[in-house]
């Protein structure tokens, strides 16, 4: 990932050129004037015919000058060539970057690059972070932060260039190319046309194992913006190039968690109901991306994911080793492994799929599991229902953390923002089940040595047992509650039932995609049949998979549910992390957002969303937005969010950032972040659905 060094001095300008235009949120903070890790950004997408160009060789006169490699210096702190790939690794850091756990990456450092003789140096990147500690500790050379800068970055006399090469590994190009090295500088730096070339010319002679594979990627929008600018004078001078949308697109392997697991490798249909359901025992491989999942052993999916997917969430949750690998079931390193037991491990570079034995996968299991039996906390006071007005965060151990972190989102956020409407308390349902008798069936039912071996019979007697009990009685008093509270609403409003249990939404356990909600139509007569709808998904065999192995108690799990209006017809949703995810030192938001309904966290037919992280980087602190990966849904070029509600987004996740640490006492952590779910409404309105404490 690229670094700039912290603390640039107001007077260093960002050059006025219509670059300028750039998607930038202006922010009225400056970066903290300290050094920090890196930060990692992407740009917009250009056009397909942009994505990996060999620059054509035409003939006139350069303007680049001539490259000399500097002094020779000590492996400890850097090198004047690269000659092969085992001394890029002697050089590299390990980094994430959107797309690619763990990548590699060398940084570099080009003194005089304002006259004859540019020098390069690659910088032992493991040992230097920053190129200004090279500079004076590497190279000697006595010169101050700012002045550095000032040298460095944002301007068009600039005297050094600073960047990065990293090893994308995994791509493939159009033409069965493997792997590519992209030379980045730091994201918002609007690095003109000659000073690339010098450096591409530069790093392509030093690094002669890579030079078929070297490809400049323009690492934010400002770059891209530039890059499109001066698409002629980079052909002329011989720069290959490589957008955002060919360098993810040309990804046949990402790490999306990575670990290691044992199951039976299996091809698992979600569609296929006669399928037994996979299990903690299972590695799993979808041809896409199932809208729920149990516990399992390991997954595999061959339609690449995000790092906000339910499947990947869970995976986080988990631990569970996680990857997209493209056409994973016809792959000749994992297709005669198929329906074996195995032993799967995902890494930065690759994955391992191995021959396992029933010994290694019982020893596994047993020591990742708890040892001890969990019973969830729960409140049965709260015996009325409860609007939203009357509950905080405070009110989750008897409504649930997402019941009570909307009413939270409610005192913050103005008016009209975050959904109004009322919980119903963790009491309902326990005396529901007490009515019906509905605990003591559940208990003879898990005690039943069928349900216990056999997953299949397990998965068959839960939908029995919710059908039970979304048949049964509620007891009148609830009744008249919940129909009293119904009148309330406009007799043509669908109302929006959602699941807030006493085991999701929580710090360390987010249980994403684990139980049900609904939305309730006008023609379908008394709420309560909904809400019995909720309450039965609580007996999911996904959730109940997921408690079994976490040893909790099942009978002391409870399900509250949030009623509040539904409104269709969204024009976008999508889902939200209140940090950079990719560097949390570096202020920032990572977002996906998708068109219409089409679901952000589960998608279907391929469809892919908008990803993009916006943060801090500019200047004078501004947020930039750098797009991973564009919506296949919008017409190329356009992207789902205008920049208004770019920027109303990015001030709101501010806000729910700060205060949501103060609510969890977590201040001083730099690692917290909230999750959250969003809408755009039919009015062009933003309305934040929910929050949870993002587990990382």
């Amino acid at each position: 990932m690229r670094i700039r060094e912290q603390g640039r001095p107001q007077s260093v300008q960002t050059p006025q050129s219509p670059v300028a235009t750039q998607v930038a949120l202006r922010n009225t903070q400056k970066p903290a004037a300290e050094q920090a890790p890196s930060s990692t950004s992407f740009s917009r997408s250009t056009t397909a015919a942009e994505d990996l160009r060999p620059a054509a060789h035409t003939t006139g006169t350069s303007t680049v000058a001539r490259v000399t490699t500097g002094r020779s210096l000590p492996m400890s702190k850097g090198a004047t060539a690269i000659p092969d790939r085992a001394t890029f690794e002697k050089l590299a850091r390990r980094d994430d970057v959107p797309g690619q756990l763990g990548a590699r990456e060398v940084k570099f450092l080009m003194t005089g690059v304002d006259g004859p003789n540019p020098q390069v140096y690659f910088i032992n990147t493991n040992n230097i972070v920053y190129h200004w500690d090279f500079m004076t500790g590497g190279l000697g050379k006595p010169i101050t932060l700012e002045e550095f800068n000032a040298q460095t970055y944002f301007t068009d006399h600039r005297k050094n260039l600073a960047g990065s090469i990293i090893a994308r590994d995994n791509f493939e190009g159009p033409r069965g190319q493997k792997g590519l090295y992209t030379m980045e500088f730091w994201p918002t730096d609007p690095v003109k046309a000659r000073h690339v070339a010098i450096a591409f010319k530069a790093i392509k002679k030093a690094m002669p194992f890579a030079a078929k594979n070297l490809a400049y990627h323009p690492a934010g929008e400002t770059q891209q913006a530039l890059a499109n600018q001066e698409k002629s004078q980079l052909s002329r001078l011989r720069v290959k190039t490589v957008t955002t949308e060919a360098l993810f697109k040309g990804v046949n392997y990402s790490a999306m968690n990575m670990g290691e697991g044992y199951g039976v490798l299996r091809v698992v249909d979600p569609a296929n109901p006669s399928e037994r359901p996979p299990s903690v025992r299972d590695v799993v491989i979808f041809k896409n991306t199932p809208n729920d999942l149990s516990h399992v052993g390991g997954i595999i999916t061959e339609a690449p994911q995000t790092p906000l997917s339910h499947i990947n969430l869970k995976a986080k949750q988990n631990d569970t080793p996680n990857a997209y690998i493209k056409d994973a079931a016809n792959d000749p390193r994992i297709a005669p492994f198929l329906g074996k037991l195995v032993h799967y491990k995902v890494t930065p570079d690759g994955f391992t799929i191995e021959e396992a034995t029933k010994a290694q996968a019982d020893a596994w299991l047993e020591k990742v599991r708890p040892q001890q039996t969990t019973k969830l906390p729960r409140n049965l006071n709260v015996k009325k229902l409860v609007t939203l007005e009357d509950l905080a965060h405070k009110d989750l151990s008897s409504v649930g953390a997402k019941a009570a972190n909307v009413a939270e989102l409610r005192r913050i956020l103005p008016p009209g923002m975050v959904p109004n409407g009322f919980a119903v308390p963790f009491h309902f349902y326990d005396s529901f089940m007490k009515h019906n008798g509905l605990y003591d069936e559940a208990t003879r039912m898990m005690a039943d040595p069928r349900f216990k071996e056999d997953p299949a019979v397990r998965e068959e007697m839960l939908t029995a047992f919710r059908r039970k009990i979304r048949r049964a009685e509620v007891p009148p008093d609830i009744s008249a509650m919940l129909k009293a509270k119904q009148a309330e609403f406009p007799a043509d409003q669908p109302l929006r039932c959602r699941s807030s249990t006493n085991n999701e939404d929580l710090e360390g356990f987010n249980g994403a995609g684990l139980y049900d909600s609904y939305t309730h139509r006008p023609d379908e007569g008394a709420l309560e049949n909904t809400i019995k709808q909720v309450w039965s998904s609580l007996w999911n065999y996904r959730a109940y998979e997921e408690r079994e192995f976490y040893r909790v108690d099942h009978l002391t799990a409870a399900m509250g549910v949030l009623v509040h209006p539904n409104f269709d017809d969204e024009t976008a949703n999508g889902v939200a992390v209140t940090k950079n995810i990719y560097d949390p030192n570096w202020k920032g938001f990572y977002v996906n957002v998708q068109v219409g309904e089409e679901l952000v966290t589960n998608p279907e037919g391929g469809a892919t969303p908008d990803e993009f992280l916006i943060s801090a980087i500019g200047p004078h602190g501004e947020f930039e937005t750098q797009y991973v990966k564009h919506s296949n849904q919008v017409e190329q070029g356009k992207t789902i969010l205008t920049e208004a509600q770019a920027r109303e987004l990015t001030s709101v996740m501010e806000r729910i950032q700060a205060h949501f640490q103060r609510v969890y006492g977590k201040e001083q952590d730099k690692s917290f972040a909230m999750d959250i779910e969003f809408k755009i409404g039919k009015d062009g309105k933003l309305v934040v659905k929910q929050a949870r404490p993002y587990v990382d």
